[in-house]
């Protein structure tokens, strides 16, 4: 199973229907640790295993789990297309109290012990997990308390547990966030209103608007370097490099009109503007964007003081959608700015992270 921030290196090649995925950029992922840690707690703690059940023999059990002390590995949702993938691999440790009693409601003994899930992963999602009951002491009864736990509450803690699969199996905490970008993606855009009259019923001159097109976002980066501008500018132009720390082949025109390809022809366009050290414009595009749909990159290189470059990017015109209707364009796009070129740079060249 993949770990969390790793995704799948099964790279999708083009003309495909599900898109293209190079270098993890079009999985959205989702960590899930922390709401696994509570949804688990929610499902496993303080539940009532036996309420004065008669074992015979003058004995009357009486046992509950108390709390979820320990949840521990990993947990993900990846969502691809509008498809939940989850992924988890967890160790979960309950503590639980065990009480026996005699007819007459004199205790007898109280007993704490743990209990342990060793592997709850979703490559066994469609079996039960193993579950280990132990006993902290060696009291009278402590035996017979942990068997009961075996008897009557294994059951009872498999079905909990089923029920926290199949919340991760249907998204998880990304659940309703997935719902909601897919419904705001399909609203119809509203009417555009008509300009304002003025006093004597003549429409008022105003400022053209700013181009906004519907269905479209802007993403704004700022990223600090421990560098100088030309070393920055010179990765961003030179093919060499874009290899070296993407790990896949590039194409690079240093001339205005030149074309570009990255990730292996999965994102191509055009220099519309350069000024070495200093500005960097482009026509840029994802292969799995609608025919004819391009953004524009803007880059621009300050020094603020000798050795340290601010970055400043502006990317308009981002489809919120792609041509097979993934709402993640937006959020996945800035998230490779980031992490597989931004990120990427500052760990293999050395200038800062």
């Amino acid at each position: 199973m993949a770990k969390f921030g790793e995704g799948d290196k099964r790279w999708i090649v083009d003309n495909r229907a599900d898109g293209t995925n190079v270098h993890n950029w079009h999985w959205a992922e989702k960590d899930c640790l922390e709401w696994s840690r509570g949804r688990l707690s929610d499902l496993l703690q303080d539940l009532t295993v036996l309420d004065g059940h008669d074992q015979g023999s003058n004995l009357i059990f009486f046992i509950k789990t108390r709390t979820v002390d320990k949840v521990e590995g990993e947990a993900y949702i990846n969502i691809r297309k509008g498809k939940v993938i989850p992924g988890y691999e967890l160790t979960v440790t309950i503590s639980w109290r065990g009480e026996a009693k005699d007819e007459s409601g004199n205790s007898l003994a109280t007993v704490d012990g743990n209990l342990h899930l060793p592997y709850l992963a979703d490559e066994n999602a469609d079996q039960d997990p193993e579950i280990k009951v132990s006993v902290n002491t060696d009291t009278p009864y402590a035996e017979d308390l942990r068997q009961a736990f075996l008897a009557h509450g294994k059951a009872l803690i498999l079905e909990r547990v089923k029920q926290y699969v199949q919340h991760m199996t249907a998204g998880g905490p990304a659940k309703d966030e997935l719902e909601s970008k897919v419904l705001v993606s399909k609203e119809k855009p509203s009417k555009s209103k008509l300009p304002e009259k003025g006093v004597e019923g003549k429409q008022t001159p105003s400022a053209p608007p700013p181009v906004v097109k519907e269905g479209f976002k802007t993403i704004r980066l700022t990223e600090k370097f421990h560098c100088r501008p030309r070393d920055i500018f010179d990765i961003l132009m030179d093919e060499n490099r874009w290899k070296g720390f993407t790990q896949s082949n590039a194409k690079i025109s240093r001339e205005v009109g030149g074309s570009f390809s990255l990730f292996d022809g999965a994102i191509t366009g055009v220099i519309q503007n350069l000024q070495q050290d200093k500005l960097l414009v482009q026509k840029w595009r994802f292969g799995n964007w609608d025919d004819g749909v391009f953004s524009t990159v803007t880059m621009t290189f300050e020094e603020p003081e000798v050795g340290v470059t601010i970055v400043k990017l502006t990317q308009t015109n981002v489809p919120e959608e792609d041509r097979f209707g993934n709402a993640t364009v937006v959020e996945n796009t800035e998230r490779g700015w980031r992490e597989l070129i931004f990120h990427k740079i500052r760990a293999v060249f050395g200038y800062g992270i």
